[in-house]
């Protein structure tokens, strides 16, 4: 998930960064925390579906609670919690966008358990619409900026960025019996989707992955002008997450989107290439190399 941050876990696109306004991050880095505590109940140990579903319905209802500024909610709530109570009071964050963050998590903790699978782009751009986008307009309350263009390249971006997770960590989603490559493209590319993952033909697999950053890119380019509109230092933090994402997306592709067999990621030492193409390549000239030449891989605007 692209909320930005150096605690806890690693992430790829760091919005809780150097660049990140010191006004905002404490805001940031409280609802990063809450974000990684719904995602590890949807995600980590061995509880059952029922049981992960019922810790989110819970943390949705305590979240209700902080908003209504319930005395009894918050005095329960846990430290993580209280601190985005506090942000919340202090930046007047709205509750919608984490709202649909839980409902993503929810959904994925349901599918993964019955096996449901996307069925094709429009289900899978439905999901990122909840478990990305709330992110970027989030980020764009504490901006002050409200504008409907901003806003739908800021949608762009961030489902942008999801789709790049989901194809580095298709490895890591396996796993835990969850694919977000839509039945859809598996067809297309000669895979039974109703067969097991392990039978499926490694080319299937990895043109799945491709079309995920082909269909990344179409984002970016829809979002790339978002610094634009966006003052100070949080419009070079969005320069360099845009940069680092191209970076990604060449990285997948340079393995022919084979991702399972190794995770290409992001590196502290990626840092000092990306804040120069930042500074050198402005919003409207973005560096691309490595593009692959079977998909639709047009250079952004």
């Amino acid at each position: 998930m692209p909320f930005a941050s150096a605690v806890d876990h690693y992430e790829n696109f760091p919005v809780a960064s150097v660049l990140c306004p010191p006004a905002w991050r404490g805001a940031v880095v409280a609802m990063y925390r809450v974000a990684r505590m719904a995602d590890d109940i949807a995600d980590e140990g061995d509880d059952p579906p029922g049981v992960r579903l019922q810790a989110l319905a819970q943390l949705r209802a305590t979240l209700a609670g902080l908003w209504a500024d319930d005395t009894a909610t918050l005095a329960a709530a846990a430290p993580a919690l209280r601190a985005l109570h506090e942000q919340r009071q202090r930046h007047a964050l709205p509750l919608a966008p984490l709202l649909d963050l839980l409902d993503a998590f929810e959904q994925d903790v349901r599918w993964t358990a019955t096996g449901r699978r996307y069925q094709d782009e429009a289900e899978l751009l439905d999901y990122c619409r909840r478990s990305a986008n709330p992110v970027g307009r989030l980020m764009l309350h504490l901006a002050g900026v409200r504008g409907a263009e901003a806003v739908a390249q800021s949608d762009a971006v961030c489902t942008a960025l999801q789709l790049l997770n989901m194809a580095q960590d298709l490895g890591v989603d396996l796993s835990r019996g969850r694919l977000y490559l839509p039945r859809s493209w598996l067809l297309a590319a000669g895979a039974d989707p109703d067969a097991p993952p392990a039978t499926w033909p490694p080319p299937a697999l990895a043109h799945g992955v491709l079309q995920l950053v082909a269909l990344a890119r179409q984002h970016l380019r829809r979002g790339w002008g978002l610094p634009l509109g966006v003052p100070g230092r949080f419009g070079w933090e969005l320069r360099v997450v845009l940069h680092a994402a191209l970076r990604l997306a060449q990285r997948i592709e340079a393995q022919g989107g084979r991702t399972w067999l190794r995770r290409p990621r992001l590196h502290w030492h990626d840092s000092p290439l990306l804040l120069w193409r930042a500074w050198r390549h402005p919003v409207h000239r973005p560096v691309e190399t490595n593009r692959h030449p079977c998909l639709d891989q047009r250079p952004l605007p």
